[in-house]
Formats: C-alpha cells, structure tokens, sequence
C-alpha cells in the first residue's frame, strides 16, 4: 500500500525578508560619522512621545475648568505622574534638537540631491506634521502664558482678507480660546503623532533604496559594509551620550525650558507682558513679528515652511562633499547664526531695537535657498568648460 503524502505550499512571508534587508544586511557607507545616527534617535524620540503622553492622557481632562487642575493632579497624585510629565514636556524640546540637527546635517552635506529628492520632501512632510502636534499640545496646559499663545497664533489668520475670520473660528470652536477649543486640540494632539510615526518608516526605506550619503561626498554604492554588527554598536554610542544630557534636564533642571507664567492658571482677563513660545518655536515665531503688516507677517510663515522643500530640485550641485565647497559653508554658517539670533529675537519684546534687529534675518532663510544653487551652478559651468577643452586637446593629438 503505497501513501501518497500531499505537499501543501508554504506561503512565502515578506515581513522578515524586508526587515532582515533594511535593518541587517542593508549596505551602508563605511565613513558615515555619529552625525548620521540623528535620524534613528529623532525616531526613538517620536516613541517615547508617545509612551510618556499616552498613560497622562488617561488623566487628562480637556475642559477649560478642569484642564490645569488635571495636569496637576497627574503630577502630584498619579505615581509616577511627575516623571511623565517631565518627559513629555521636556522630550518634545529634545526632539526638535534632534530634528533639527538632522536636517542642518542633511543640508550640510547635500544629502537631498538627486535621486534622494522624494527622502527629503518625506522627511519635511513628517517635520511639519510634528510641528502642528507640538503647537497644540503646547495649549493643552491651559497655563497663562500657553492659553494667550494659543490666542494669539489663532487671531493671526484673521489678517487673510475675506475667509480670516472663518479661519480662526474653525480651530477655537467660537469666538475665544475657550472649552470647545481645548477639545478640538486634544483630539489632534492625541492623533496625529501615530500618524507621524506611521509614516516614519518610509523615510529611511526610501534613502535605503540610493543608499545613504557620506562625507566625502562620493557615489554611496563605493565601500559600503552591512549595517549590522558595526553600526548597531557606532549608533548606541550618540544615543547613550543623548540619553544622559536628557536625564540631567530631566532630574536636575525639569523646569528650566518651561515659562514661569504657564504654571499659573489661564487668565482670561490677565495678559502678559509679552508672548514667548516654547524654545524651538522662537525663529519662526521672530519673523511675522518683525514684519510691521500683519498679513505680510502671516504670508512670510509660508515661504520659510515651503523653503525646506526646494533644494531637491535645484540640482545645481556638481559636488556633494562639503570640503569641495568653501563657498557653501560659509552660507552655511552663516544660516545658523542667522536661526539663533532669530531664536534670541523671538524671546524678547515687541519692541525696538528687538523688531528691527529681526527683520534682515527674517528675509535670510529665503535668501539661503535661492544663493546656494549659485556656486554649485557656475563649478558645473567651469568644470565642463575644462572637460571640453581637455577632450578638444585630445582630438588635436590624436
């Protein structure tokens, strides 16, 4: 009696195959420095957002009566409220460091140049979604310095001629930052960083498609290893360093980012002596403040937002390396300077010298991005200008 053993197939299973291809064996540059590890720590952070903002959300209440005396209560009443508390407020100024450091390093060494365009634009999509989720949140408090912020961000959009008004009634839920503007804040605050977060992956799968850029600023398919042993033990290295400088603002100095006027309750009928945002809001808080026009302040955020997304596809870069490009270093540098004085601008008073000082560094961000295509374009001029003559000095010799 023969038995006959049927053979069912196996369906193949994608999952690991593609975990084991972007995490494992992904071919990586060799010379990439510590300053390329940002990427993965800025998602590390995004996680642990999340974790520390999820179990407060349980106590939370989103009501203008109750929401201050509820961050409160989870501070001094929830175990281990007070250490959550702290990591949420303090982790979201830490996460943009992290994001902006990763974004000065991209444009630094010209990693959004071609074929890298659509990693770029990702990554500027996922910023700004991080931005709106932050700015937000930053109201939930109902302290008096975030209640009037909140304010005052959303009567901004009543200089748009015709549909401002609707604008700034559709955000608060009235008239006034009251109850129902605490409710329409939450719910996005709660939601949107799972939606960043979701779409987080795809940024590095697609620079893992080019590959990844280096240094030097040579094609990235040229002495690439795996990225697994060398990088899982290079990487921990920045992100212990991280975690530490984290913990000591953490356990020694919690309140040292914070505004002494958001740990009193929101006051309708009191207003500060002037507005400051959290600390990585200042730069873009400077610029529509320095412009006397209100519209003119409101229509100069867009630019400076939109401006990220245009040096993918200028492609006027010949060399990607920033040792080849003095000229674009000194542009550089001088857009730091430029973000931190706009920085320190936007923490002081409406008030001269403060709004003068910050009107040429409000035009400068824009300037940035239309003059570093120029030395990329006129090295390209003067490179193929010598490789004719060397191919026409060939033919005579031949």
């Amino acid at each position: 009696m023969t038995i006959i053993k049927q053979r069912f197939p196996i369906p193949e299973q994608p999952i690991l195959p593609t975990l084991n291809q972007h995490l494992i064996d992904h071919p990586t540059p060799s010379n990439i420095s510590y300053w390329w590890g940002f990427g993965s720590l800025a998602g590390i952070r995004s996680v642990i957002q999340i974790v520390t903002g999820v179990s407060p959300a349980m106590h939370y209440a989103p009501h203008v009566d109750l929401a201050f005396n509820s961050v409160e209560h989870i501070m001094r009443d929830v175990e281990g409220g007070r250490l959550l508390r702290y990591m949420h407020a303090n982790g979201a100024s830490m996460f943009f460091i992290v994001v902006y450091l990763h974004i000065s390093r991209g444009s630094y060494h010209a990693s959004h140049s071609s074929p890298r365009e659509f990693v770029r634009c990702l990554g500027v999509v996922i910023f700004l979604l991080m931005i709106v989720t932050a700015s937000i949140g930053y109201v939930l408090p109902r302290g008096q310095m975030s209640s009037r912020g909140a304010t005052v961000i959303t009567s901004s959009a009543s200089a748009i001629p015709v549909v401002g008004d609707t604008i700034v009634t559709r955000p608060r839920g009235g008239f006034s930052v009251d109850n129902a503007t605490s409710n329409r804040f939450f719910s996005p605050h709660y939601l949107l960083p799972f939606i960043s977060v979701g779409a987080s992956p795809l940024h590095p799968a697609a620079s893992h498609q080019y590959g990844s850029n280096n240094p030097s600023g040579v094609h990235s398919k040229m002495d690439r290893i795996a990225s697994y042993p060398y990088f899982y033990v290079k990487d921990p290295v920045g992100r212990v360093a991280f975690a530490i400088s984290f913990s000591i603002w953490i356990f020694y100095a919690p309140n040292a980012l914070g505004h002494p006027d958001n740990y009193i309750p929101a006051n309708p009928m009191s207003t500060p002596p002037h507005i400051v945002p959290e600390r990585y809001f200042p730069p873009i808080y400077a610029i529509p403040r320095s412009i006397p026009n209100k519209l003119g302040g409101v229509t100069a955020i867009a630019p400076v937002s939109i401006s990220p997304l245009a040096p993918p596809f200028m492609k006027s870069l010949y060399v990607r390396s920033p040792s080849s490009r003095p000229i674009c270093q000194r542009i550089f540098r001088l857009l730091l300077a430029d973000r931190l004085l706009l920085g320190r601008i936007g923490c002081k008073p409406v008030e001269a010298p403060y709004v003068t000082i910050g009107q040429i560094p409000s035009v400068a961000p824009s300037l940035f991005f239309a003059i570093t295509p120029i030395p990329g374009r006129v090295g390209r001029r003067i490179t193929n200008y010598y490789t004719k003559n060397l191919q026409v000095d060939e033919i005579d010799r031949t």
